[in-house]
């Protein structure tokens, strides 16, 4: 069966970001494992199941399934998981992931491991895009460099933070994704006049946000080969 890892912030996961990817590989028969930095069920943005924010059916489905995935709920911590044995590695995007998954070591290994061995795929989302600016191959060069990307861009960003680079929440954003990743050499194009942005290159594929959730997902599973669920 094919089997896929999906790393997850603790720190504020964007809602549609995860539960796409997660339904539509599940609803392919693709078996899902769940962790997160400290193995701490993740946190989900409260902003992505706002009604006014992504629409009430949106909100709902996110919360739901949030509250009820028998994974999400009991995730296993990522120091103590390896890329073997899972076809794809997944990491969905939020901004909580600039503080614990971006940064975490250990996960940073897991996309190296799914990126740079002769098997293996990775989908990285969003923010979670911010990951290839601090992750490094085994001879120390940069993932992304020379790699083409898409993801969060900084003229969205614009529109969210302060010009202090404060959130909404008040917490101080530590870097902003388009930014990181160009200067580790990534070849970045959010392709913003597009409705959907998703981009893959070798064993990595990129996706530009909630927008591009459910593409991304599919593209992923094209690349596994498998067949989506008719409908998704």
């Amino acid at each position: 069966m094919t089997a896929a890892l999906f790393v997850v912030s603790e720190e504020g996961y964007w809602g549609e970001e995860c539960i796409e990817p997660l339904t539509t590989l599940e609803s392919a028969g693709v078996d899902v494992t769940v962790a997160t930095p400290s193995g701490d069920p993740p946190e989900v943005d409260e902003r992505s199941i706002d009604p006014d924010e992504v629409g009430e059916e949106t909100a709902e489905r996110v919360r739901e399934i949030h509250e009820s995935h028998d994974e999400l709920n009991d995730p296993d911590p990522v120091a103590r998981v390896s890329a073997d044995g899972y076809d794809a590695v997944v990491f969905p995007g939020g901004h909580g992931t600039e503080w614990d998954v971006n940064q975490d070591r250990h996960a940073r290994a897991l996309l190296r491991e799914a990126v740079g061995g002769e098997d293996g795929t990775a989908l990285v989302v969003c923010h979670a895009v911010g990951i290839l600016a601090f992750t490094r191959t085994d001879d120390g060069k940069f993932l992304v460099d020379g790699r083409d990307v898409t993801g969060f861009p900084n003229e969205w960003e614009d529109g969210i933070v302060d010009d202090a680079d404060r959130m909404p929440d008040g917490r101080k954003l530590p870097y902003w994704v388009e930014e990181e990743v160009k200067a580790a050499g990534g070849n970045w194009d959010a392709e913003l006049d597009a409705d959907e942005s998703v981009t893959v290159d070798g064993d990595l594929v990129t996706g530009r946000g909630p927008g591009s959730s459910a593409a991304a997902a599919r593209t992923l599973l094209d690349e596994l080969g498998v067949a989506a669920q008719a409908g998704d």
